[in-house]
């Protein structure tokens, strides 16, 4: 299984707010998070169901990986896998769930 992953929006905007965020205190570790959140992104690829199911919505498409203190959370489609969000582990994800109703 090698599938295209893309990344929406959304979790482009996540991302690019949690790296301001952190570089605020440490540019350094804002690097870091942001490098580690692109190199998951890259490697889900080959396993896309090594991540687990996102427990508070219960999908076996939607999933996730952990980076640092931050979720990675991703749906597995026909043709590839979007990236839907990057947030923070404790935020609940049903804060995002809207941005899974209208992807296919």
């Amino acid at each position: 299984m090698d599938f295209e992953v893309k990344w929406s929006p959304e979790a482009t905007e996540d991302l690019e707010s949690i790296a301001e965020y952190i570089a605020r205190d440490s540019e350094f570790y804002a690097r870091a998070v942001a490098t580690g959140v692109l190199s998951i992104s890259r490697s889900i690829h080959e396993f896309p169901f090594m991540g687990r199911v996102v427990p508070e919505i219960g999908d076996e498409h939607i999933r996730e990986r952990f980076v640092y203190s931050f979720r990675l959370v991703y749906r597995i489609e026909p043709e590839c896998i979007l990236v839907v969000a990057v947030i923070h582990g404790k935020r609940l994800p049903e804060n995002i769930s809207e941005r899974f109703e209208d992807r296919t």
